[in-house]
C-alpha cells in the first residue's frame, strides 16, 4: 500500500497542475494578506487570531477546490477505465483506495501548508512576530472541518459521477453568497470579521460559540465518516 500511495502522490503532485495551483495559492494568499490581513479585521491586529482567521478563510475557497482537483485523477471516464484494470490486480480494492485518498490528503495538505508558510513569512517580515501558538486554534477550526469534508463528501460524489465533483466545486461560493447563521459564519467568512464585534472589548482575546465549535466538529466527523464510508465501499465491492 505504500507503494501504491508513493505512486499516486508522485502522480499527483508532480505534474503542471499542481505546480501551477501551488502558485496560484501562493499569489492569492498574498494579495489577501498585503491588501487585506495586513488592515486588520473588526480593528484587531492584523496577527490577531481574528484577522488570522479571516485570512483563512478567504482561502478555503482556493483550497476547497484543489482539494476536489486532486480527486478528479481519481474518478475521471479515463481512471474509471483503467479501474477495470486495477480492480484485477493482487492489491485489495480497499487498500488500494485509501492510498488513492491518502495521496490527495498529501496534495491538500501541502496546498494548506503553502497558506500557512506563507503567512508565516508575511507576519515575520512585516511585524516581526512569530508567536504562532496563538493561531492554532483558528488555524485548527477554520482549515481541518472543511478540507476533510471536502476529501469525504468530494469521494462518495465521485463514485456516483465524475462530473459531480466539478459543481462540488461551487459549494464555498454559494456559501459566501448566502446570509448564513452566525453558527456557520465560517463557511461564508463572516465569524472572524463580525463576532469580535459582539464582544464589547477592542481586540478581544480569541474565544468560539459553543454552537461554532459542535457545528464545525460535526463537519469534521462527518467527513471523516465520508472517506471511511467510501473506502469501505470498495472492500464492499470486491467481496462482492
Amino acid at each position: 500500500m505504500i507503494r501504491i500511495f508513493k505512486y499516486e502522490c508522485r502522480r499527483l503532485l508532480w505534474n503542471k497542475f499542481f505546480f501551477g495551483f501551488f502558485l496560484v495559492t501562493l499569489f492569492y494568499g498574498w494579495q489577501i494578506l498585503t491588501n487585506v490581513t495586513i488592515l486588520g479585521v473588526s480593528r484587531t491586529a492584523p496577527f490577531s487570531p481574528w484577522s488570522f482567521g479571516d485570512y483563512l478563510c478567504r482561502m478555503i475557497p482556493l483550497l476547497w477546490i484543489g482539494a476536489l482537483f486532486f480527486l478528479t485523477f481519481f474518478h475521471s471516464a479515463r481512471a474509471r477505465r483503467a479501474a477495470v484494470l486495477t480492480n484485477t490486480a493482487p492489491a485489495h480494492p480497499g487498500k488500494y483506495a485509501f492510498a488513492r485518498c491518502a495521496a490527495a490528503a498529501a496534495g491538500t495538505g501541502l496546498l494548506m501548508l503553502a497558506a500557512l508558510a506563507e503567512a508565516a513569512v508575511f507576519y515575520g517580515g512585516y511585524f516581526g512576530w512569530h508567536n504562532w501558538k496563538t493561531l492554532a486554534q483558528p488555524a485548527f477550526i477554520s482549515l481541518a472541518p472543511p478540507l476533510i469534508f471536502a476529501l469525504g463528501s468530494g469521494w462518495c460524489l465521485g463514485k456516483i459521477k465524475g462530473w459531480l465533483l466539478y459543481i462540488w466545486m461551487l459549494v464555498p461560493f454559494v456559501c459566501m453568497a448566502l446570509p448564513l447563521p452566525e453558527k456557520l459564519g465560517i463557511w461564508n467568512g463572516s465569524f472572524f470579521s463580525e463576532y469580535p464585534k459582539t464582544l464589547g472589548t477592542l481586540d478581544p482575546e480569541f474565544s468560539l460559540p459553543a454552537a461554532t465549535a459542535v457545528f464545525q466538529g460535526v463537519i469534521l466527523a462527518l467527513g471523516i465518516l465520508l472517506i471511511v464510508r467510501g473506502v469501505a465501499g470498495k472492500e464492499q465491492k470486491r467481496d462482492r
